[in-house]
C-alpha cells in the first residue's frame, strides 16, 4: 500500500486522480532547511519510510517568483504561515514590473529497495542522518529515493477565487488563477499533477 505523506485533503484528492489505492499518512517529518526542493523531499521520504516501514510518497512544493530570484521557493510554507499570501502579492505589486512566477513540485518516493538507472534523478545520500550518526561512511545511504518533478509557469495577480489552497488565489495560469479553477481543471495543469503523472507512469511498472 502506497502512503502519501500529507495533512492536506487537497493534495490527497489530487494524488487519487493519478494513483490507485493510495492512502494518507499523517506524519510530521522533519523539514530540513535547503535552497532546493529535492533534498527536503528526499529527507522527508526517508524519515517517513522509516516510520511507515513501507512505500511512501512525499512532496515538497513552492512558489518561485522570478523577480525575487526564486523566493519564496522552498520557504513558501513558512512565508505563507508568517506573512500570508496577500502580503506576498502586495510586495510583488509594489516592487516588481515582471511578475512571472512558477509553481514547482518535487515528489520523492522511497520503498527501501534500490532503483534501476533511468533519466529520473535518484538521491542516494542522507546527509542529515549521516551527521546524526557521527558521519559514518554508509549512514543512511541504504535508502535511495527517486525524484519526480513538475512545474507550471504563470504570473502573480491580485487575489481572486475561492478554491484551491496556499498561493492559488494569486497565481494565474493563462489568465485564470488556480483558485478560480475547478479541481479537475487545476489538477490537469498543476505542478503537482504533472509530477504525479510522471510518477504514476513509472510506479505502474515498479
Amino acid at each position: 500500500m502506497l502512503r502519501y505523506v500529507t495533512t492536506n485533503d487537497g493534495k490527497l484528492a489530487e494524488a487519487n486522480e493519478y494513483l490507485d489505492e493510495v492512502t494518507r499518512l499523517d506524519f510530521d517529518y522533519t523539514e530540513i532547511q535547503a535552497d532546493d526542493l529535492a533534498p527536503v523531499a528526499a529527507h522527508g521520504a526517508r524519515e517517513a519510510y522509516r516510520r511507515a516501514d513501507g512505500p511512501v510518497l512525499v512532496d515538497d512544493a513552492g512558489l518561485f517568483v522570478e523577480g525575487f530570484d526564486g523566493f519564496p521557493g522552498p520557504y513558501s510554507a513558512f512565508v505563507e504561515d508568517t506573512l500570508g499570501v496577500e502580503t506576498v502579492w502586495r510586495l510583488a505589486d509594489a516592487e516588481l514590473d515582471d511578475r512571472r512566477a512558477a509553481f514547482r513540485c518535487v515528489l520523492a518516493y522511497c520503498d527501501g529497495e534500490p532503483f534501476d538507472a533511468s533519466p529520473d534523478p535518484i538521491d542516494r545520500a542522507d546527509r542529515v542522518v549521516a551527521a546524526a550518526e557521527a558521519d559514518t561512511e554508509d549512514a543512511g545511504t541504504d535508502l535511495p529515493v527517486r525524484l519526480f518533478g513538475g512545474v507550471v509557469r504563470g504570473k502573480l495577480v491580485a487575489p481572486r477565487g475561492d478554491g484551491g489552497f496556499g498561493y492559488d488565489p494569486i497565481f494565474a495560469y493563462d489568465g485564470t488563477t488556480m483558485a478560480e479553477m475547478e479541481p479537475a481543471e487545476k489538477n490537469a495543469i498543476s505542478h503537482r499533477g504533472r509530477a504525479l503523472e510522471k510518477f504514476a507512469e513509472w510506479y505502474a511498472q515498479r
